[in-house]
């Protein structure tokens, strides 16, 4: 008796933890859908192929020879499905489904899209003037390193 006893609890121990263990997966494969949807709703895809975009015209523009059918080729490599999949666990990590369902209702409201629609200008707009702060630090940099002798003269 005792060992039929043992045994059921033993199967109601096993009932219960696959119990919660799909219910635990089915909460996080929820989750995991809702962020692919908030990411779909920022443009995150749009965004990272821009991003591709942009590294490759200041490759472009950087002084190498290649035609544009080897940039056009890279690009096509550039795969943002992948950027999402590396993405989603981030967002899993510092986000609680609950606060990822409030940012999907943020970036359905009119403010939300509007941040959809200027981010990439702001991003693009950023970036040009990143380039521009760098190659000016750079500049005063050696310009500096120079007066004080810590860089040979070229």
């Amino acid at each position: 008796m005792k060992n039929i006893i043992y045994k059921m609890k033993q199967l109601s121990l096993l009932i219960l933890l696959i119990v919660l263990t799909t219910t635990s997966y089915s909460q996080t494969s929820s989750k995991t859908e809702n962020i692919k949807k908030l990411l779909e709703l920022t443009g995150a895809k749009k965004l990272g192929v821009q991003v591709a975009q942009t590294l490759v015209n200041s490759f472009k523009e950087s002084g190498t020879t290649a035609p544009d059918d080897f940039w056009n080729e890279f690009l096509k490599e550039m795969d943002s499905d992948t950027l999402i999949k590396m993405t989603v666990p981030i967002y899993e990590k510092y986000y609680s489904d609950k606060e990822i369902m409030q940012l999907i209702d943020f970036y359905k409201s009119e403010i939300g899209k509007k941040v959809v629609q200027v981010t990439p200008m702001i991003m693009q707009e950023s970036m040009q003037l990143g380039k521009i702060w760098g190659k000016d630090i750079a500049e005063k940099l050696q310009s500096r390193l120079r007066e004080k002798g810590y860089l040979k003269q070229m």
